[in-house]
């Protein structure tokens, strides 16, 4: 048995601490400590409970010392694995973010990557980060750091600009949920069931705006299925895991009808849900009014909706903490303990992952935050070489990934006015005058600006 330490930043978390939780108790050959650190330190105590409820489960394999850490040295020290998982700001500041821009006409479906909201995010993140990097370099330098947390690229970015030799790299399910689409179209057009586990796809982008150039199962061309899949779908949508109008019922879910009309554009599969798709997009496309929305079949996630949901979470965990209620013990899809299990060199793993580009993606600049597909090995994360994208869509990833290129720098030299340059250049804000996105970017900041504050001039700008 492994025995090794994973310090848990933002241990309180109130969804994915459970799956992480739940995941470790079923993982074979690895056992440890887990050292929860939060600012919200009783949010970090109830996880202590339910961890160690879980520990005391029929079906738990692997038992975890949980500790609770007042200060993010003492759960950073000798750490084997670092895991980052925090909300920056509060649903005051996101509330903000995802609906000020409504005034002047800019829907956001979640608000927390790209478009005006994940500017104002990134303006929030970018600082706390820092403070992360520097405390992992010097407490333990040679831990492995998985970051799930957005906006992811900018996260991962911050990382290892401020410490270079960091081994970090970005964890999204994103592009799973594109393979399950996949899987799908394969049992449909050839009456073939499979996990994802069992096709092959090439990825390229950057988070939330990825692509898939090739897949295959067996000798299967699955992107060359697409067309006579589209023929029977692309009006009424298609969601793999129930029906096409599933977004009328849950803030997350689409009907793929996006991801299918951009093929039909440019030929390639884009590998994100289609909330977060069209928000790297003109608004024009796909995100213009709540009939244009609707017509698209996803669905626009309110922070209200987020707000009500982690109540309901906070209800249940306290349940749970308590032992008022059973733990249900399951194993996720998720595979951050497969990559983990990888890199202690228990096995191979291959799979989709966001860090620093070293020339696997041609198309982007070198330096900057790409997601491919990298093989997990024995103390390696080894970026696998990305086919090319189509020079069209290349350069709609290209915008993208230069704007936050741009504003990372406008953070780090706490520049409002480069920082606003990056803001006006998002493809949602395409259809504002410089007017009206000066007054958008100067209410935002104003309604975060107890975030900001400490690191950014402020009421210097906003009275500029």
């Amino acid at each position: 048995m492994k025995h090794i330490k994973i310090a848990y930043i933002g241990g309180g978390s109130k969804e994915w601490a459970k799956v992480f939780m739940n995941d470790l108790a079923q993982a074979e050959g690895i056992t440890g400590e887990i050292a929860l650190y939060d600012i919200d330190i009783d949010a970090a105590k109830r996880n202590q409970k339910i961890g160690n409820r879980i520990n005391s489960h029929e079906k738990a394999i692997s038992k975890w010392d949980y500790q609770v850490y007042e200060k993010i040295d003492g759960a950073l020290k000798n750490a084997d694995f670092v895991a980052i998982s925090i909300l920056p700001g509060t649903f005051d500041e996101m509330m903000s973010d995802v609906h000020t821009p409504e005034a002047y006409g800019i829907y956001q479906s979640v608000g927390d990557t790209a478009g005006p909201g994940g500017v104002i995010r990134s303006m929030r993140t970018v600082p706390i980060f820092e403070f992360f990097a520097k405390k992992i370099k010097e407490h333990c330098p040679k831990a492995w750091v998985l970051n799930f947390t957005n906006p992811m690229t900018i996260c991962v970015k911050t990382l290892y600009d401020i410490f270079p030799e960091i081994k970090a790299f970005g964890c999204c399910h994103e592009v799973f949920h594109t393979q399950d689409f996949l899987c799908s179209v394969l049992e449909e057009e050839k009456g073939i069931k499979v996990h994802r586990n069992q096709i092959y796809t090439d990825v390229t982008g950057i988070n939330h705006f990825t692509w898939i150039t090739e897949a295959k199962y067996q000798d299967i061309d699955l992107i060359g299925l697409l067309p006579s899949f589209l023929d029977k779908y692309y009006e009424t949508g298609f969601n793999e895991n129930g029906s096409s109008d599933l977004y009328l019922e849950s803030p997350f879910a689409q009907a793929n009808r996006v991801k299918m009309d951009l093929y039909k554009q440019y030929g390639i599969l884009a590998a994100a849900g289609d909330r977060h798709l069209v928000e790297f997009l003109n608004h024009n496309w796909y995100l213009r009014d709540k009939e244009m929305i609707d017509y698209w079949k996803f669905a626009l996630t309110t922070v209200d909706f987020r707000i009500e949901l982690r109540e309901e979470r906070i209800k249940k965990l306290e349940l749970e903490a308590e032992g008022k209620k059973d733990i249900d013990l399951y194993t996720s899809d998720e595979e951050a303990i497969d990559l983990m299990k990888a890199i202690l060199g228990f096995n191979q793993k291959v799979s989709n992952v966001n860090t620093i580009n070293l020339g696997q993606v041609k198309d982007l600049p070198l330096g900057s935050i790409v997601e491919t597909n990298a093989l997990f090995t024995n103390d390696q994360v080894i970026p696998l070489m990305a086919k090319p994208l189509p020079k069209t869509v290349k350069n709609l990833v290209l915008r993208n990934a230069n704007n936050i290129e741009s504003l990372y720098e406008g953070i780090k030299n706490r520049d409002l006015n480069h920082i606003f340059e990056s803001f006006i250049n998002q493809p949602l804000l395409d259809g504002l005058t410089i007017v009206q996105a000066r007054a958008l970017f100067k209410e935002m900041i104003e309604n975060t600006k107890e975030y900001l504050n400490q690191y950014f001039n402020i009421d210097g700008f906003l009275n500029n």
